[in-house]
């Protein structure tokens, strides 16, 4: 009897040409998709964001055995469910008949540690294989790299623009420059036109996987439903289709905004869509490009579009692999404090906060600057502990992986790699949210009173924040007139807002509502 390929597939690997199913054929093939609980409970994950992946897997598996594949599916609420994917591997190992396991590279490092390691046992090779739906290989990085002490996302993504040809006139960037990210920073109006992302009802697998989600993972982090999510292929190209003809035109010009009870503006929610495989990055960039050569949208929106994914999205990927699995404890700035508990539960009276957890817990979503500039600022200027912010956001959005999410949080968001990713922190007080936002207007505290009662306490997080870490931000060039502001300042300012910041912290310490 001839022996067989064991390729299994796993939950952010949903596309057809992926590595491990160009290595075999349908003739001489068992796929192995399973959900387990190990992936469903490391993190507590949202439970939109199991939900997705689940119903994602389950209609991708239905795709694969339409097409002719051979699979075996394992339900997370099967009685013979092992609880993890090595697991699962070894069982159907048990049953014999195969030459090798195939696995396209897991993204996460605890995954592709926990394979090699169990492979070290089995009566057949693992062999691992490259994930080639990104554009740049770990060597591609590597070799960027290579002899540079600070890595800057510009200059790699001047090198994927090269590499891809993506709004490239020769070899020259379409415009006359590589980067528009100065006409991408309005703040939007209330009264502005708000398309929506495409919702789409949930279908019988769907239902039940929404309904077992309840049942097995019902105390999980968010709310479950209202469920709208793209499950399939096809969905999520009608979703690319509807955010490039209604939302792309303004994106660009509004990603950086933020606007009370409006999660969405006009981002694309695409990402959880890429990160999983309904869509390739590719594809996705390329459409985009189509629509600004036809007229259909503004370079600045393609461009700032595309840089989101061709540029952060592959860097974060070159960052985290090229650290390795010790970067999540990177603590640069010696933070300690405990994540404070509203980040679960919205409760706090600071309206930008309330705002984006809130859209969170309703959602498994926020938009980039919600992220970076009010959940994730607050959180490094109040000095909580960088690892604790990376699995908080790791939980809670639906498009969160490891790879692309922790460089974002312990790189850019909390500072904690030292610079290594980003030339400085992301801090700010509450002038930047009120600039970008409507948060401030109905917000209870008041942004324009700097200390003492019923301030806004991002503005003395702010200078607190600054004088706590000057010994190791004080000589970064870009913080030089930030400095100097505050050398400048009147004593009894200075006191007034490190006095502020002392009464913030120990209400905060106390769980005192903020």
């Amino acid at each position: 009897m001839t022996k067989r390929d064991l390729v299994l597939i796993l939950g952010d690997q949903l596309s057809t040409g992926i590595s491990s199913l160009r290595k075999t054929d349908q003739g001489r093939a068992l796929l192995l998709m399973a959900e387990v609980a190990e992936e469903a409970a490391y993190v507590w994950h949202h439970k939109k964001k199991l939900a997705f992946v689940f119903s994602a897997m389950r209609h991708f598996a239905q795709e694969l055995e339409a097409a002719g594949w051979d699979l075996r599916y394992v339900r997370l609420d099967d009685a013979d469910n092992r609880g993890s994917l090595v697991a699962e591997v070894e069982a159907e190992l048990e049953r014999g008949g195969y030459r090798r396991v195939l696995l396209t590279e897991p993204g996460e490092l605890r995954l592709v540690e926990a394979f090699n390691d169990a492979s070290r046992q089995w009566d057949v090779p693992l062999e691992m294989l490259e994930d080639d739906r990104f554009c740049a290989s770990h060597d591609d990085f590597e070799d960027w790299a290579d002899g540079r002490v600070q890595f800057r996302m510009e200059y790699f993504y001047r090198q994927m623009r090269r590499k891809t040809g993506l709004l490239m006139s020769g070899d020259a960037p379409e415009g006359g420059q590589w980067n528009f990210d100065a006409e991408n920073r309005a703040p939007a109006k209330p009264d502005l036109f708000m398309p929506r992302p495409m919702r789409f009802e949930p279908d019988e697998t769907t239902r039940d996987v929404l309904g077992m989600v309840e049942r097995k993972l019902g105390d999980h982090f968010g709310n479950l439903e209202p469920f709208w999510f793209a499950c399939t292929r096809v969905q999520a190209l009608e979703a690319l289709d509807g955010f490039v003809e209604d939302a792309l035109p303004r994106f660009g010009t509004y990603q950086d905004a933020m606007l009370d009870g409006e999660p969405f503006l006009y981002h694309s929610v695409l990402s959880l869509y890429i990160n999983a495989g309904l869509l390739g990055p590719m594809e996705v960039c390329r459409r985009v490009e189509r629509a600004y050569c036809e007229g259909a949208a503004p370079l600045n929106a393609a461009e700032g579009f595309i840089r989101q994914i061709i540029g952060w999205r592959e860097y974060m990927r070159g960052i985290y692999w090229l650290n390795g699995a010790g970067y999540t404890e990177r603590n640069y700035l010696g933070a300690t404090r405990d994540l404070p508990t509203f980040y679960w539960t919205g409760e706090t009276d600071m309206r930008c906060m309330a705002n984006a957890i809130g859209q969170t817990i309703e959602e498994a979503y926020a938009h980039h600057i919600q992220r970076l500039m009010v959940t994730g600022n607050f959180a490094m200027l109040v000095g909580v502990e960088p690892r604790q912010v990376h699995e908080w956001f790791l939980a809670v959005y639906a498009d969160a992986y490891e790879w692309v999410e922790a460089p974002n949080v312990i790189g850019m968001s909390q500072f904690a790699d030292g610079g290594q990713l980003g030339s400085k922190p992301y801090a700010a007080g509450g002038n930047y949210i009120n600039k970008m936002s409507d948060h401030c207007k109905r917000c209870r505290y008041s942004v324009t009173r700097k200390t003492g009662e019923g301030a806004c306490p991002f503005n003395a997080l702010y200078w607190d924040f600054l004088t706590r870490n000057a010994g190791k931000l004080r000589g970064n060039a870009r913080l030089a007139r930030v400095y100097s502001a505050w050398d400048r300042m009147k004593e009894d300012s200075k006191e007034a807002y490190k006095a502020h910041a002392r009464e913030v912290l120990a209400r905060l310490d106390k769980g005192e509502r903020l």
